[in-house]
């Protein structure tokens, strides 16, 4: 996707409040703080959303200014006209995050302050029937965060071979029914297409045993994965979490929000890698290229409070981690 300047989309302003809270909002601007409280300091907000967070942080910083990368136009379009009392102070691509190094490029950043991830999908797709992210709701079988791009969740359904619908399933939505439901997935194909949530949650509940449908709904982990896989969730955040990394200045911040485990897994994987000396073992002085890029700032990963919990269902999975970048690296 190409970085966009103008308008594109639906508002729906007068919705925001109803259909998104900003999770562990006050916790990230705690973190983000001492890296944005100084004259031309620049954030980017690489998951922005309806830009619940893009607002408080341009809020508390008066001299801060912000760039908002999401992949989704209708997003884009709330959070331009929620942010626009903002003016200049803020920027906006219509970008996937792990294109992060050249939406700065663009705009001629060559350094950031802060770096906010949210990652997952958002409230307003998951709120809006039409984008048939829900299997509790009858609707295409859409799924996609950028309605300008080609793969739909019916697309993989009617062109993915058993062994690769078997293999997303397993990979990302950690599903052991999956040979099953993909056998019946490509038997069902060959008489009728499946192109609404509907169908494919009747056929997976027609698939599993009794007993696997008391464990919650048999089709929550199916839907996960095909999500994931429409959207290329994991890949794209195995190339964002470092380039955003790489884009900090030296004393720049990075929290990153993350909502399930293959999600965190890696997140955790680049904060730890990029926070551990690399001196050889034995080495009686550690020279200054080897010393840790990174500092982390919390211990492990950081749930919500169990007020904000009970409040706000969807901060129930977050796994917050946040880093400090102590050197550049030559």
């Amino acid at each position: 996707m190409g970085i966009s300047t103008e308008d594109s989309g639906p508002t729906a302003m007068a919705d925001n409040d109803q259909i998104h809270t900003s999770v562990m909002l006050e916790r990230t601007i705690e973190l983000l703080a001492p890296a944005l409280d100084h004259d031309g300091a620049i954030l980017v907000d690489g998951t922005l959303g309806m830009g619940g967070h893009a607002e408080a942080f341009l809020s508390r910083f008066p001299q801060l200014s912000l760039i908002g990368i999401d992949r989704d136009p209708d997003a884009l379009a709330i959070a331009r006209e929620r942010l626009a009392p903002f003016g200049d102070r803020v920027r906006f691509a219509h970008a996937v995050n792990n294109e992060i190094t050249r939406v700065l490029a663009g705009f001629g950043v060559p350094r950031v302050s802060g770096v906010l991830f949210d990652l997952g999908v958002s409230s307003l797709q998951l709120d809006r029937v039409e984008r048939g992210f829900s299997y509790s709701k009858d609707a295409p079988l859409d799924m996609r965060m950028d309605a300008t791009s080609e793969r739909t969740a019916a697309l993989i359904l009617a062109t993915y071979s058993e062994l690769e619908l078997r293999r997303i399933f397993y990979e990302y939505g950690d599903e052991k029914l999956a040979p099953r439901y993909a056998s019946r997935i490509v038997q069902r194909r060959e008489d009728e297409p499946l192109v609404t949530s509907a169908q494919l949650v009747d056929l997976i509940i027609a698939a599993t045993p009794a007993a696997a449908q008391r464990a919650g709904h048999p089709a929550k982990r199916v839907f996960q994965a095909l999500r994931i896989e429409v959207n290329q969730e994991l890949a794209v955040i195995e190339r964002a979490v470092p380039d955003a990394v790489d884009a900090l200045e030296v004393h720049g911040r990075m929290v990153v929000l993350s909502f399930q485990s293959l999600e965190d897994r890696i997140v955790k994987r680049v904060f730890q890698a990029r926070s551990t000396s690399t001196a050889p073992r034995g080495l009686p002085v550690e020279l200054p290229e080897h010393r840790p890029e990174l500092k982390l700032l919390v211990r492990g990963a950081e749930q919500a409070s169990d007020e904000e919990r009970a409040a706000n269902p969807r901060a129930t999975s977050v796994r917050l981690r946040a880093v400090e970048r102590l050197r550049d690296v030559a």
